[in-house]
């Protein structure tokens, strides 16, 4: 999807008025490697809930429908090339988004849909059943990028995960043509990492665990696979340098002491990481079942 004019993107997930989670760690990483983003909030929150208890104000699902039906028939919607999403506050939310995400794809049938299906961590939903249920059986099946964690992959799946063979095999019973698993069980002693499936490559990239770690990784995670992959990097490339620079500005927010990302101060991070990560390929599950 390599082209030289910059990709416009749609971006819907949760804002945050103080932090850098959800669309507040999408927009800005997509905007500093280049990318014009058009970015929608399903929720605003004074900050992340695992900060404290804050003001929750979730937008209204007729407003929300009416927004995506003004961006989908307006002259410029031809130009957006990817469409990102992350949490939903309403099952109407997604169920509208989905249609929406239908309708630009019928209009360039090359546009990327990347669903990061916020849903779930630590072995707990933290959206109702019924919005869970709407990502899984609308979103994820017409999405071209998966981006779940392992307990958001286990439910979607219906199975828990624990090994990295188990997880390969949920991903390539998912359906989308890339799914990458934040939170994979490592190979290296001390260490997590990234699973990536792809119609050719089963890879893992791995770097030590840091304890303590900010909210907001797997959103930073999501967008800078998105935008190396718009941009024209292989899938291997575009998982080594996205979970480099996550890990990167993950380790230097840890050092000084800070709660959140610091992703003003480590930007240049998402261009030219320096962190070291282990790539692994293993197995790919579609060619264990023909061998």
């Amino acid at each position: 999807m390599e082209n030289d004019a910059p990709a416009e993107i749609v971006a819907i997930s949760s804002q945050v008025v103080r932090g850098s989670v959800g669309n507040r760690a999408v927009v800005f990483s997509l905007e500093a490697t280049g990318h014009p983003v058009l970015s929608l909030p399903t929720v605003i929150l004074s900050w992340h809930p695992g900060h404290g208890p804050s003001t929750r104000c979730a937008i209204d699902d007729d407003a929300f429908l009416k927004i995506l039906e003004d961006i989908a028939r307006s002259e410029r919607a031809s130009s957006i090339r990817a469409v990102i999403t992350g949490y939903f506050a309403s099952p109407s939310q997604a169920g509208a988004t989905a249609e929406f995400v239908a309708r630009l794809k019928a209009r360039n049938p090359g546009l990327l849909y990347l669903c990061d299906p916020v849903i779930g961590d630590e072995d707990r939903l933290y959206v109702s059943d019924a919005i869970a249920e709407v990502v899984r059986d609308q979103l994820i099946p017409i999405a071209d990028i998966a981006t779940p964690n392992r307990f958001e992959l286990g439910w979607l799946a219906g199975a828990p995960l624990d090994s990295n063979a188990q997880a390969l095999e949920a991903a390539l019973s998912l359906g989308p043509r890339r799914v990458l698993v934040t939170s994979a069980v490592a190979m290296m002693a001390g260490g997590t990492g990234n699973l990536l499936l792809t119609e050719r490559h089963a890879l893992l990239a791995e770097h030590r665990l840091v304890d303590n770690a900010p909210k907001g990784l797997g959103d930073l995670t999501a967008a800078l696979f998105l935008s190396r992959l718009i941009k024209g990097d292989s899938d291997e490339r575009a998982l080594q340098m996205a979970t480099a620079s996550v890990f990167e500005i993950l380790a230097r927010a840890v050092k000084r002491g800070s709660q959140d990302l610091m992703l003003a101060e480590d930007h240049h991070s998402f261009s030219t990481p320096m962190a070291m990560v282990q790539m692994r390929h293993l197995l790919h599950p579609a060619r264990k079942r023909t061998s």
